[in-house]
Formats: C-alpha cells, sequence, structure tokens
C-alpha cells in the first residue's frame, strides 16, 4: 500500500446507531497518533458525533461521503489505509466502496451478513484486491466474528496437538440475550426482495458452497433446516437463524486455507433446546417462527405490517438494555484422528450492537495498527483468515471469552 495517505482509519457510517457506537469504542480504544475520520451524508450529524466523544475525537476530520457516489468512495478509498463501513444493507449500497478500496489497495472491513452480497464482492472484487494487496474483511460483527473465530481456534488447537485436520464441527448457541438488529432485518429484507424477483439468485443464496469460490464442499455436508435430536448431545436442536449465511462465511475460510487435513470438514450451526418432548416442542416452534418470519418478510402487503413492529435501521436500544445483553456460543469438533475439541466465545453486551461495535471496531483497529500480523495476502477475506489470532488477542483484552479444551471420547454419530 503506498505510504503517502494522509489517514489511517476511516469510519464511514459514522452517525448511524451502530456507527455511533463504533465510533465510541475507537475514541477510547484507539492509540495516540493514529489519524482517524468519521464520514458521512450530514456534516451536522457527524458533528453531533464527534462532540459526542470527547477530547480524543476532537480533531478527527470530517469527510462527507455518500456511499452511492463512485467518485466520492474513491477519493475516501485513496487517501485512508482503512476504512470500516457500517452502511446497510450492504447488497444496496457497499459495491462502491468495495470496488474503490480493491482499486487503491486500501483494507476495509464491514458487518455484513448477506450472501449475495459477498457473492457480487468476490465475483467483482476478490481478483482486484488479491493483486493491490487489499484486505476485504466481510462480517466483523456478531456475523460472523465468533462463528468464524471458534472453528480459527480449533483448527490451532488441533495442529499444535498433532491432532489431523477438523472433521464435523457444531456451533451451538448456549446464551442470545438482545435486540434484533435494525440493520439485520433491513439486509434480509432486501435479499428476499432480490431472490423473489430473480430466482437464479435464490438458487445462490440456498447453495452451502456459494462464498467457496467453487472449493469443494466434503461429502455429506447440508444446512439444517429442520428440527432434529442431536445424537451427540440427546437435546433437541433447531436451526440458527443467522446459521445460513454463517455457515457459508466459514466454509469461506477453510476454502481460502486450503487446508489438505481438512478435507472432511463439515460445518452447522444450531440452538438446542432441551431434551425430550418439551424440547422437540421448543424446536419445532422456534423453526417454525423463523420460517414465518422470512415468508412474512418476503410477501408484499404483509412484509410493510411486519417491518412496522421491528427495529428499523438507524434504531437500536438504550445503553441499559444494550449493557444487559450477552451471547456464548459453543463449538465441538471431532478430528480426523477421532479427537474431540470445544471451543466458546462468549461476550457481554447486546450481540447486535454492543458486542458488535467491539468486534468491528478491534477488527480495524488489527488492521490499522496490527498490520504486519495480518495476513499478508489481499482479496475478499473472512475474520479468520484475514485476521487471525491478532482479533482474538484483541477481543480477549476486551472481556471477549475464548478458548478451547479438549472433551473426553463419546460414543454415538452425528446424524
Amino acid at each position: 500500500m503506498p505510504d503517502d495517505r494522509d489517514l489511517d482509519l476511516v469510519l464511514l457510517g459514522a452517525s448511524g446507531f451502530v456507527g455511533r457506537l463504533v465510533a465510541g469504542h475507537l475514541a477510547e480504544h484507539a492509540p495516540a497518533g493514529l489519524r482517524m475520520a468519521l464520514a458521512g451524508r450530514s456534516r451536522e450529524r457527524l458533528e453531533a458525533v464527534r462532540s459526542s466523544l470527547g477530547a480524543a475525537a476532537a480533531d478527527w476530520p470530517l469527510l462527507i461521503v455518500d456511499s452511492g457516489d463512485a467518485a466520492g468512495v474513491r477519493a475516501l478509498a485513496e487517501r485512508t489505509r482503512v476504512v470500516a463501513t457500517t452502511v446497510g444493507p450492504y447488497l444496496r449500497h457497499g459495491l462502491p466502496l468495495a470496488e474503490a478500496c480493491a482499486a487503491a489497495g486500501t483494507d476495509c472491513v464491514d458487518l455484513t451478513g448477506e450472501v449475495l452480497y459477498v457473492r457480487a464482492l468476490i465475483d467483482r472484487c476478490h481478483d482486484r484486491a488479491r493483486t493491490t494487496g487489499a484486505r476485504l474483511v466481510v462480517s466483523c460483527g456478531f456475523d460472523s466474528v465468533p462463528s468464524d473465530l471458534a472453528v480459527h481456534l480449533l483448527r490451532e488447537r488441533a495442529a499444535a496437538d498433532g491432532a489431523g485436520g477438523l472433521g464435523d464441527t457444531t456451533l451451538r448457541v448456549r446464551r442470545l440475550v438482545g435486540g434484533v438488529s435494525g440493520g439485520t432485518i433491513a439486509s434480509l429484507r432486501e435479499q428476499l426482495e432480490r431472490t423473489r424477483a430473480d430466482a437464479s439468485l435464490g438458487r445462490v443464496v440456498r447453495d452451502p458452497a456459494a462464498l467457496s469460490g467453487g472449493a469443494p464442499l466434503a461429502p455429506g455436508q447440508l444446512d439444517v433446516v429442520v428440527p432434529f435430536r442431536d445424537a451427540e448431545t440427546g437435546e433437541w436442536d433447531a436451526p440458527f437463524v443467522m446459521a445460513a449465511y454463517n455457515t457459508r462465511l466459514v466454509r469461506r475460510s477453510h476454502a481460502l486455507r486450503a487446508i489438505q487435513d481438512d478435507a472432511g470438514f463439515r460445518y452447522r450451526e444450531v440452538v438446542p433446546t432441551g431434551r425430550g418432548s418439551a424440547g422437540r416442542l421448543r424446536a419445532t416452534a422456534l423453526a417454525a417462527a423463523f420460517a414465518a418470519l422470512a415468508g412474512a418478510l418476503a410477501t408484499p402487503g404483509i412484509r410493510s405490517l411486519v417491518a412496522r413492529a421491528l427495529p428499523a435501521p438507524g434504531e437500536g436500544p438504550s445503553a441499559e438494555r444494550r449493557a444487559a445483553g450477552s451471547f456464548e456460543v459453543e463449538t465441538t469438533t471431532t478430528t480426523t484422528r477421532g479427537r474431540r475439541y470445544a471451543a466458546t466465545v462468549a461476550a457481554e453486551g447486546d450481540p447486535g450492537y454492543a458486542a458488535t461495535a467491539v468486534m468491528l471496531g478491534e477488527a480495524a483497529l488489527a488492521l490499522a495498527v496490527d498490520s504486519a500480523c495480518c495476513s499478508p495476502d489481499g482479496g475478499v477475506l473472512t475474520p479468520a483468515v484475514a485476521l487471525g489470532d491478532v482479533l482474538v488477542e484483541r477481543l480477549r483484552r476486551r472481556g471477549f471469552r475464548l478458548d478451547v479444551r479438549e472433551l473426553q471420547p463419546a460414543a454415538g454419530r452425528r446424524p
């Protein structure tokens, strides 16, 4: 990357709800001397954000940029080393910035959870970014840092122990306390509208290997779409609502690493609901609720009614409610040599807001401050591939729990 940039890190979308949270995190934790700027469409709103951040941000420049203005985002990309963007839905607003960063050799981190956006990004920007060295790191929030880093930790531990590659791997959502992000709902609605209008896009979204760049999946790799009783735990499991994206992101990490020992890697995400008939009933109800929400958001007429009951982009919970949230996911794997491990990723704070702001902020700082320790390769990358241990350690310093333990061998086979 050229060394004549006058900025180290720009936050685009700084005046949005999540953008303000990320700005607050950066103001508190960015090292002195890091050349920061806030960017967005409204100077008045940016000034309000900056004034709320205290002395640390008093001298940060304000950049007036519309995400849809190709010339504006190109000028932005050419003057900074790293961009963090919270402007979504990314399928609607993200490509001009990503293309500008790929051309300029500028690193970029985002919060997308949209299969169609990342697929378009791969098709349009991956090769160019590899040439320029731009690291376009997607999904640096609750979509999909916990999923991606959990598998990263498992892979590293298995390699250190000489335990072989990863085989069947399952993420289980053990705790999830928080509100539904308005941005997440907007992204889901955008993708549903696109797939309703174009059947070919629906096939992309349903493809388990949609983001794998042509790399084959292990035989038997399937998405969880209906409740089932897990032979490993004895619990009933429902599909996790975010698995339709997270699984594809994790599989992209696997494809980018191209680890021969992991040829049998199969990955899924579920929500355990308990044992017995009560667990089965809860799993069935949860799966039905997810399906009903997706159906309602995809149906004209009903969609607008449902949208009124859900948070809109730019809205979010109070500081008290954000602080009361938390999450914990546990990811287990059986290696090719029969050893079993579990990785836990957990944090306090509403997953879609407070915890996501920390994850995106630390991903951006990893590239801006610890660039030499991150992946040297450009392209459309995942958090695990681009940032790996650097992001793990940064999140641990912010109070996140990320650990791995070995499990005792257990009878039973994965269904």
